[in-house]
């Protein structure tokens, strides 16, 4: 049909809806008792469109908010789980069948996963089963039992609901969910506590997070029931070897650990038989593995003693860290190397134009030999050893003098304030 004679139509029903309006007017003028003449245009109208579709019938003469709200009592538009025949029955669509059937049905679709080795999607098959079967057992729970269940129909359900426990606790050791493996083996042998599977797998699951004693406690009470079965004897003896490889560890760890006492003790030792003073603080520094310790061989009580160092330089608030300050070395061996001072323009850091200072124990200072071994300058006993460092001050002698004054002023000051 052409627009030329869709116009046409038009055309002619409006000149007809046109002649009945008319009519209408001319009988209403003599007095007619028919329907009122506001009807007319409704009903030509009518008569020239067709009819609404069912979905417009539905929403004609309703706002915007009232078909909102009817659009959303059906499931698709839902923004809000709400209680109503509606809902229940679209839930129903997604279980059909008796709760054992549908649990039964996921089960199966679960195991065609895992035997193609989609592990995660075999795991929420099973989840779906285990949900089913598991909220008809808090119905039981709560006195709100099913009237026409059998014991039989119970006793297949909880069979099922295992299965899918066991199985999905295999899914679980493939992902390397241990714990959720576990406790799925451990919410199975609530059900049935002869299934040895859930033995088998739950000590899998310990034995891979290095818990040995309850991987050994799973695997003894599977093989009690069945001591030939072979793959809990291949497990215990994965368990036997990881056993000793952890007593292996463990005994080498002890070693250790009596190793680095002994050395500390023989540290102590050693100090105290060369009258050095030390002390800790609350916060001792980072030295990563420079230590107090014996050398060459930290285990020999006859080794020397060797401290990490600081050379502080205040005048120009730069340092220096030593890792090994042997005490048979003097202060001359270390600053020979050190010097030049890559941040000392003015060349005022030379051996001969140093002098060196330590502090006492009572906050003063001592001046010290740069030709003089560090062990007779730290068992003269007026200085002591901080957190296992030894701290020498190193000036220009043109700086030495105010420096020191400086530095005694301030301790002064301390103490007055303290």
């Amino acid at each position: 049909m052409h627009i030329e004679e869709i116009s046409d139509e038009v055309a002619e029903r409006l000149k007809l809806a046109k002649a009945e309006i008319d009519k209408a007017e001319s009988q209403e003028g003599e007095g007619s008792t028919d329907s009122p003449s506001q009807d007319a245009p409704t009903t030509a109208t009518a008569a020239m469109f067709p009819e609404l579709s069912p979905g417009r019938a539905m929403t004609n003469k309703k706002t915007v908010d009232e078909v909102a709200a009817e659009l959303k009592k059906t499931p698709f538009f839902m923004t809000e789980l709400e209680e109503n025949d509606d809902t229940e029955a679209f839930k129903a669509l997604a279980y059909e069948g008796t709760p054992f059937e549908v649990a039964s049905d996921f089960k199966e679709h679960g195991n065609e996963c895992f035997r193609t080795k989609r592990w995660a999607d075999a795991k929420e098959f099973y989840t779906k089963g285990i949900l089913v079967l598991a909220a008809e057992e808090r119905k039981r729970a709560k006195g709100e039992a099913n009237p026409e269940e059998t014991e039989e129909d119970i006793k297949g359900q909880r069979s099922v609901l295992e299965s899918l426990y066991v199985n999905r606790a295999a899914c679980h050791l493939e992902l390397k969910n241990y714990r959720s493996c576990w406790l799925d083996c451990a919410a199975a042998l609530r059900l049935n506590d002869k299934n040895l599977k859930a033995y088998y797998r739950s000590a899998k699951a310990f034995l891979a997070v290095g818990r040995v004693e309850e991987a050994d406690d799973a695997c003894a009470r599977g093989l009690a029931l069945d001591q030939n079965n072979n793959p809990l004897k291949t497990v215990a003896r994965e368990i036997i070897k990881k056993s000793e490889e952890l007593a292996a560890k463990q005994k080498k760890e002890n070693e250790r650990i009596y190793r680095e006492k002994r050395r500390e003790m023989l540290v102590r030792a050693a100090l105290k038989a060369r009258n050095i003073k030390t002390r800790t603080t609350a916060q001792p520094p980072e030295m990563e593995d420079a230590k107090l310790q014996l050398v060459p061989d930290p285990d020999d009580p006859h080794s020397s003693l060797s401290f990490p160092a600081v050379l502080l330089y205040p005048a120009h608030l730069q340092s220096d860290f030593i890792k090994a300050f042997n005490e048979t070395d003097t202060l001359a061996d270390h600053l020979s190397y050190v010097f030049p001072l890559p941040w000392d323009k003015a060349g005022e850091y030379t051996l001969a134009d140093v002098e060196c200072y330590m502090e006492t124990l009572g906050g003063g200072l001592i001046k010290v030999g740069k030709k003089v071994p560090l062990l007779k300058m730290l068992s003269s006993g007026n200085v002591e050893v901080v957190d296992e460092v030894v701290r020498f001050f190193v000036l220009p002698k043109a700086k030495a003098a105010e420096w020191v004054r400086e530095f005694k002023t301030k301790k002064a000051a301390e103490k007055g304030g303290g």
